[in-house]
């Protein structure tokens, strides 16, 4: 039978109270780096969209219709190369940003490209800066849309309420 030697560590059976705590401790640096990455990535394709978006803006100006063959052109180029994202929907939607936000350094690190779809949606520019500022302290997206169609529905019945009473009044 062999001697046990010295340097060996003794095996143990599941995780101890230190190697619960030290596995918590290693799984928060990595869900911070995988944030952090996120949050990146995240930046990065908002400004390239912007980008995008502008150079498409200054490219097509008022040309509807060259505008339109160019952007079928480059839909289907940008497509073939760099997979989905690029229809000539999204392309619409990248030009529409940089026309709705034409200030790069206005643009919020901590919204993702479905927050400025979002946002704009919103005509009105001082609701549209309300709401900007809004999502930054709002969790989710999801908390968001409910949050625009409930403002939605309170003027929609605002506007009923108010046709009624003038044609009451009327």
């Amino acid at each position: 039978m062999a001697k046990k030697s010295n340097n060996e560590v003794p095996q143990k059976q599941g995780l101890q109270q230190d190697d619960t705590s030290i596995y918590q401790n290693i799984r928060t640096v990595l869900v911070s780096a995988r944030q952090k990455a996120y949050s990146a990535v995240n930046s990065a394709m908002v400004e390239a969209y912007w980008e995008i978006g502008r150079q498409i803006e200054q490219a097509v100006g008022n040309r509807a219709e060259y505008g339109k063959g160019l952007l079928q052109d480059i839909s289907k180029k940008l497509s073939s190369e760099f997979g989905r994202g690029f229809t000539v929907r999204n392309l619409q939607a990248m030009r529409q940003f940089f026309v709705t936000f034409p200030n790069t350094h206005a643009l919020r690190a901590e919204l993702s490209w479905t927050h400025y779809r979002l946002l704009m949606k919103i005509d009105n520019v001082p609701r549209r800066e309300f709401y900007l500022i809004y999502m930054l302290y709002l969790p989710t997206e999801e908390e968001l849309k409910r949050e625009l169609e409930r403002e939605r529905q309170l003027i929609e019945s605002k506007l009923i309420e108010d046709s009624l009473t003038e044609f009451e009044d009327g």
